[in-house]
């Protein structure tokens, strides 16, 4: 096994988008991408608009909203108010 099959999926990193949730070696938020499906993007959809990404990477941030749903709701509200 290399490095990036065993490096977390997800992981939070301070200096990246403030602490939040975020793919791995990205910076993009699982809080975006819950965003982003509950406005009615589709996997696929996301795949296309995010290619670093994979279906994999999907599938964690899925689990990682289902498993902290106050901290990503949070989040996307925070986000929005800041708009």
């Amino acid at each position: 096994m290399n490095a990036v099959e065993t490096e977390p999926l997800i992981r939070k990193t301070p200096d990246v988008i403030g602490g939040q949730a975020c793919i791995r070696r990205s910076r993009i938020a699982v809080f975006m991408l819950v965003e982003d499906k509950q406005l009615g993007a589709t996997d696929i959809a996301l795949l296309n608009s995010y290619p670093t990404l994979t279906q994999q990477d999907l599938d964690a941030a899925w689990a990682y909203y289902a498993a902290n749903r106050d901290e990503i709701d949070t989040a996307i509200r925070l986000n929005n108010e800041a708009e």
